[in-house]
């Protein structure tokens, strides 16, 4: 990796800003400083910097705020510094700028562990930390082990609210004792309902208190029945929730991924990978918490047939969400980058290509494939 020179640019043949659904054409992204210093013609930039890095198409550094794993590793199997190193680089072959390393529901407080790795980390890209469990339902495990599910106590809210990074937190609202979410909200925590079986009423007072989100929209929750609308129905009838969704055609119907977008809007849909270990590799089997777990066909399963994770990358992603839905790639971009930044309180630095944020672009070549990735000014050579 090389860190671009003092003012640089890359020239965009296609620039998608992140903010606005249509191209713009022939247009350069000054960096200087690991900041974006403007965004102009094209033709300005060699008149003006020393280098001028040329690609097709530049968009917003893809953010995943769902990412188990990559490059080979889980996170849950090594909670260490060195891992999220590996992760990332695995990550950025599809594309991913910025992300959060998910730690599943493991034992007792193993999360502590995840929490401790993420601070002392230097690894680019690293923006957080996304803890999913082991505060879920029991009714609702997925691939989750089902005997490391617990409630919330008071050490836990405690070590939560004084996390030292960004903190997502998946959590079954309807497990959690009466103030722990607005606790949590409080001190910061981005507080999302996923593996849940809770009833309309329950998600809409749990807004009331600081919910923020929903994880992976569809998978492991409670859906919409003729008097129960769920917490599907929960967050499609919010004006404010956002959601992740997995667009892998597998995890989620194609009909239901145009409903929620067209429920929602990509101003709160965003896209999640939900990757594990064989992200950016050849890998076609790996352990997950002592299950095995099968790669066939672009799904991730143990021996029952159970979906593990998603055998999917960002720019995959992006691609399919246009594919299944004929939204359009800049809406699927914003999806990606504009979207996860606002969902973490990120958008005042991440997600546009905009004068004075951070420097992080995804860079693609006219198929659609990843050209590369600049994360804070740093062009990514894995």
């Amino acid at each position: 990796m090389w860190t671009l020179a003092d003012l640089s640019a890359i020239r965009a043949t296609e620039l998608y800003d992140g903010l606005s659904d249509q191209p713009q054409r022939d247009r350069a992204v000054l960096i200087e400083g690991g900041r974006i210093v403007d965004v102009v013609n094209g033709a300005e930039a060699p008149e003006v910097c020393d280098q001028v890095i040329e690609t097709p198409i530049a968009a917003p550094g893809f953010i995943d705020l769902q990412l188990n794993g990559a490059g080979g590793v889980l996170f849950n199997d090594r909670p260490e510094t060195e891992t999220l190193e590996v992760i990332a680089a695995g990550a950025r072959k599809g594309g991913t700028a910025y992300f959060l390393p998910t730690f599943i529901t493991d034992q007792d407080r193993k999360y502590e562990r995840a929490m401790q790795a993420v601070a002392a980390s230097t690894t680019p890209g690293v923006i957080g930390l996304h803890l999913e469990g082991p505060f879920l339902s029991p009714e609702r495990p997925g691939i989750h082990p089902a005997h490391c599910i617990r409630k919330l106590d008071a050490e836990d809210v405690a070590l939560l609210s004084s996390c030292p990074v960004p903190l997502l937190l998946t959590l079954a609202p309807e497990e959690a004792a009466a103030g722990q979410v607005a606790v949590l909200a409080r001190a910061g925590v981005r507080v999302f309902a996923g593996h849940s079986q809770a009833g309309f009423d329950t998600i809409e007072a749990a807004e009331a208190a600081g919910l923020r989100g929903a994880t992976h929209l569809f998978n492991a929750m409670s859906q919409i029945t003729p008097r129960e609308p769920g917490l599907v129905g929960a967050v499609l009838a919010s004006g404010a929730l956002c959601a992740g969704i997995i667009a892998d055609g597998f995890h989620v119907h194609p009909a239901n991924l145009r409903l929620a977008l067209e429920r929602m809007g990509p101003e709160r849909l965003f896209l999640v990978t939900d990757a594990m270990s064989p992200l950016g590799t050849d890998l076609q089997e790996f352990e997950l918490l002592g299950k095995r777990i099968f790669r066939r066909g672009g799904r991730l399963t143990n021996a029952d047939g159970v979906l593990a994770g998603a055998d999917l990358s960002m720019i995959e992603a992006v691609v399919q969400m246009d594919r299944m839905t004929g939204c359009g790639l800049g809406t699927a971009i914003r999806m990606a980058s504009q979207t996860p930044a606002r969902a973490m309180g990120l958008d005042d630095q991440l997600g546009s290509l905009s004068r004075g944020k951070r420097a992080g672009l995804t860079l693609l070549d006219r198929d659609l494939s990843v050209a590369g990735v600049v994360v804070d000014g740093v062009l990514q050579r894995d």
